[in-house]
């Protein structure tokens, strides 16, 4: 590992020029490793270039903003793209290999080799811990501003550490990062988890509405009307999707929202025992075993995945 953290050191100084890009729908975890370390490099190599790229989040604003890609610099550019195991949910970039060297880090199973350079590691807990870990191998400089992006990120993906890839690196990193940088966690989680009214009368909609089948599937489809009756748009439902992982009577739980704007359904699913990152997969989504994601082109795919995925909870209760 060492000498995979030294390559990955190598490239980030050698190239003036870096674009640091993350996956579609970005949660806090991309964000935080994406704003995260370009932190890093700039605390490190103040006179690069580095730009953080993807679609703006007004949910999750309190990450940061995001930079604008130059294309004329993309052939003598580094990419380093995290928390992003296939090129078609690449937030933002076409084709990576007109980089003129990429890196991937990320803790999801392989899908793409789109990368001249990888750091996979699916028993880490988020891709933040990883940059973490990364910062304290090499001599990329913590400090913290960075240190919040990648707390926070690290947080979300755990939620707050209740998940089994949770490990005692996991803990033991963020212990480092908390008394080697001093931050204060507290507004941390007011940003995490401190929602706005809509959002609570939404989940309790969502809480009514849910269909829970047998297998111990629960799913509901949300129509453009409804998220205008919430006054909302349609990252409402991976707002609150986190919050049904305590209902004894539902292993997996899913919500397809329509996306009328662009044409889609987006997937948002979860599970707390069943792998369910491959049933996304084939739909052309993906993610981890426990939280992943799709973008449905045709209605029609909504029942397929429900099959899918009530199939997998009753293999699981099997």
């Amino acid at each position: 590992m060492k000498e995979l953290f030294k390559e990955i050191y190598k490239k980030i100084k050698e190239y003036d020029k870096i674009v640091i890009a993350r996956h579609i729908g970005a949660d806090p975890d991309a964000l935080g490793s994406t704003i995260g370390l370009k932190e890093l490099i700039l605390n490190t190599f103040p006179e690069k270039k580095v730009s953080v790229i993807g679609v703006y989040s007004s949910v999750f604003k309190y990450m940061g903003r995001m930079d604008k890609l130059n294309e004329k610099e993309i052939g003598e550019s580094l990419l380093i793209v995290c928390d992003t195991p296939n090129i078609a949910r690449i937030d933002g970039i076409t084709n990576p290999r007109d980089f003129a060297y990429v890196i991937k880090i990320d803790h999801h199973p392989i899908i793409d080799k789109f990368e001249d350079l990888k750091w996979v590691d699916t028993s880490a807990s988020s891709v933040c811990q990883m940059l973490i870990e990364l910062s304290y191998e090499t001599r990329l400089k913590m400090n913290k501003e960075a240190a919040e992006k990648l707390y926070m990120g690290l947080v979300s993906d755990t939620n707050r550490f209740l998940y089994d890839y949770t490990s005692p690196k996991t803990f033991m990193l963020v212990s480092k990062l908390i008394s080697d940088t001093k931050i204060d966690i507290k507004p941390l989680y007011d940003n995490l988890y401190s929602r706005p009214l809509i959002d609570v009368r939404f989940l309790g909609y969502v809480a009514q509405s849910m269909t829970v089948t047998e297998g111990g599937l629960g799913y509901l489809t949300i129509s453009d009307e409804v998220i205008q009756r919430f006054g909302g748009d349609t990252a409402l439902s991976g707002n609150i999707i986190g919050s049904f992982n305590n209902i004894n009577e539902v292993l997996v739980w899913v919500i397809f929202t329509e996306d009328k704007k662009n044409n889609l359904i987006k997937v948002n699913a979860r599970s707390r025992g069943p792998e369910i990152h491959t049933v996304l997969e084939k739909f052309g989504g993906g993610g981890h075993p426990m939280a992943s994601g799709a973008r449905l082109t045709n209605a029609e795919d909504i029942d397929k995945v429900i099959k899918a995925l009530e199939e997998v909870c009753k293999n699981y209760r099997k």
